[in-house]
């Protein structure tokens, strides 16, 4: 299973890219391979939260529904969402097809410290004790 290096995880299975320097920077956070493989063919993605507002890492802020089961979606940091990808609300799919790249989910401009994050090898040890 892919686990991309750059990126930051949180222990509920979201990641986090382009977080440099914490307050200030903005991120796109999307769900990991291990989540959308868990979770299945995913069919539709509810936001409950829309550009301009705020999220609070580790609350939940929508739905992911595959054809399998509903999981909650967590936001992994705090800060104000900057953009929605359109794509995975329409075709959420692309998430099970490509979730590091084109699944992405939102965009958070980032407000505060980032929260207790991941980096690979410790997400990788998190994923390999729960399989």
């Amino acid at each position: 299973m892919s686990v991309p290096e750059q990126l930051q995880y949180s222990e509920e299975h979201e990641w986090v890219a382009g977080l440099a320097d914490g307050a200030g920077d903005v991120v796109t956070v999307g769900i990991t391979a291990h989540a959308a493989d868990a979770l299945g063919e995913i069919v539709y993605l509810e936001l409950n939260k829309g550009e301009g507002e705020r999220v609070e890492a580790g609350e939940p802020c929508g739905e992911i529904e595959s054809t399998k089961s509903v999981s909650d979606l967590f936001s992994p940091v705090s800060g104000e969402i900057t953009a929605i990808n359109p794509a995975a609300i329409e075709q959420p799919k692309v998430i099970n097809d490509d979730p590091y790249g084109e699944g992405w989910i939102f965009k958070v401009r980032v407000e505060g410290e980032p929260g207790d994050l991941l980096d690979a090898e410790a997400y990788t040890r998190l994923t390999d004790e729960s399989a």
